[in-house]
């Protein structure tokens, strides 16, 4: 059997990507139980059209997405800062069972080959899933079946060749690229293993044809009238705003009331603060809105916008009347919904490395690991190193210590080893399970009360023994 149908066979994003994708939907059902469609009634209708090219709604929803991003610093700053506090620190190898060093060599390798450890190659991939909605990763393979590169692929170019049911055709074309001027012609053809593709909230996880939703989809109406307002604010403001006056000349002819105010209008700017009359009066003072700063449909509107975003207004410049209790839980609702966007992108780069761990001829089945990104957000730096510490005071191996602390277990390891022989007498003298010599000197005693912190935290104390 080739490499390429070993490929095909052995890589999946599903439980078993042969039963789940077959060439034909008669064998389909042939082969295994599966009947029906997981297309809803609502896409099923379009399937007929989309079967040609890429949704028309999605291409629309990307390139509004894309625009306010482009014109809406606020919009810009949520991108951003999704894609920084889910990438930082990049990408490291979880071990659910026994480490295998060989493995996490050709991680290493793998990572360093790719840009995987460029923290601005991980921001674009972030960036890109959500405004997108999906990450698109083309691995790109060399004559030496090498994996040499992984390139985005701008989500609203791809189209999955799918069966009414929701199924690829067949893995070995199993997606397509469509030019993107045009949008009918195909340009290139991608195996199932080649495009690795994960979305973002879609309809239907099970049917492929279904898009993903970029993050703030659901937001773009209401950004739409929030710009209209925001604009007929400053209009109002500027016409409305500056204080006028009315000046009447009593007894003047029309001829002397135009020459009196062609010498006062050439004195101002252009906006217009006078008014006259040639009856009996004098220059009084007509005052400028006293409303204007009513602007309670600004303020409902900005609130219905961030209700879509992942993190509340506060985190985002718009701090008035927050405290700072409840903005600490609106971080916790933030935090997880960077967990759940960090799920998904370690997806594609889990696959990745499984592709090539099979081009190099070793089962990834056979070795119980993940790929996720080294930083979790749920909990601040503060909370990591208590809850490690109280791992420690538990008799937690020490991998899992400096892993709930937030570091790479091996990387630490390593320094720490490093260290200690650096001024070790005896280097050769043999090491403890953690990496150390053995005449390592003593731990630090951690104590733990219970209720001792504000919500009913646990307290830690930390002394050296």
């Amino acid at each position: 059997m080739g490499i390429i149908s070993t490929i095909n066979r052995a890589l999946g994003r599903h439980t078993s990507s042969v039963d789940a994708v077959s060439k034909s939907e008669e064998a389909q059902h042939k082969e295994n139980t599966r009947g029906g469609t997981t297309v809803n009634t609502e896409n099923y209708v379009r399937r007929l059209y989309n079967e040609l090219y890429v949704s028309p709604d999605y291409k629309a929803a990307v390139h509004h997405i894309r625009e306010m991003d482009r014109t809406d610093p606020r919009v810009k700053r949520i991108h951003r800062r999704m894609a920084r506090d889910a990438t930082k620190n990049g990408i490291r190898l979880q071990w659910n069972g026994k480490e295998n060093d060989r493995i996490s060599r050709l991680f290493k390798l793998w990572v360093n080959r790719l840009g995987l450890n460029n923290p601005q190659k991980l921001h674009s991939d972030a960036r890109g899933a959500v405004m997108e909605g999906a990450l698109a990763m083309q691995w790109v393979v060399n004559d030496q079946r090498n994996m040499v590169s992984g390139l985005r692929m701008p989500a609203e170019t791809i189209l999955a060749d799918t069966l009414p049911t929701g199924q690829l055709k067949n893995i070995a074309a199993a997606y397509k690229q469509l030019d993107p001027v045009g949008g009918y012609q195909v340009i290139a053809e991608f195996a199932f293993w080649q495009l690795s593709v994960v979305r973002i909230d879609p309809h239907n996880y099970d049917d492929f044809g279904c898009n993903g939703r970029p993050y703030l989809d659901a937001t773009r109406k209401t950004w739409k009238q929030l710009q209209m307002t925001e604009d007929d604010l400053v209009i109002r403001r500027r016409t409305r705003a500056p204080q006028r006056f009315s000046h009447v000349l009593d007894g003047a002819t029309q001829e002397e009331l135009q020459k009196y105010k062609n010498g006062i209008e050439n004195e101002k700017g252009l906006m217009t603060t006078d008014f006259y009359s040639n009856r009996k009066g004098g220059v009084t003072g007509v005052n400028g809105d006293a409303n204007l700063d009513q602007i309670n449909d600004v303020v409902h509107l900005l609130d219905t916008f961030f209700s879509g975003a992942p993190a509340p207004k506060g985190l985002f410049g718009y701090s008035d009347g927050l405290s700072r209790d409840i903005l600490e839980d609106l971080k916790k609702d933030y935090f997880e919904e960077i967990e759940g966007l960090q799920d998904t992108l370690s997806q594609v780069y889990f696959e990745g490395f499984r592709l090539q761990l099979l081009l190099a001829g070793i089962n990834p089945d056979s070795y119980n690991f993940n790929v996720q990104f080294t930083e979790r957000k749920t909990e601040t730096r503060n909370q990591k190193a208590d809850l490690a510490l109280k791992y420690q005071a538990l008799g937690v191996p020490d991998s899992l210590v400096w892993e709930t602390a937030g570091f790479e277990p091996a990387y630490v390891m390593d320094k720490i080893k490093d260290q200690k022989s650096s001024g070790d007498p005896y280097p050769g003298e043999q090491d403890d399970d953690d990496g150390t010599p053995t005449n390592d000197s003593p731990k630090p005693r951690v104590k733990v009360t219970p209720g001792n912190e504000p919500k009913g935290e646990s307290a830690t104390y930390v002394r050296n023994a």
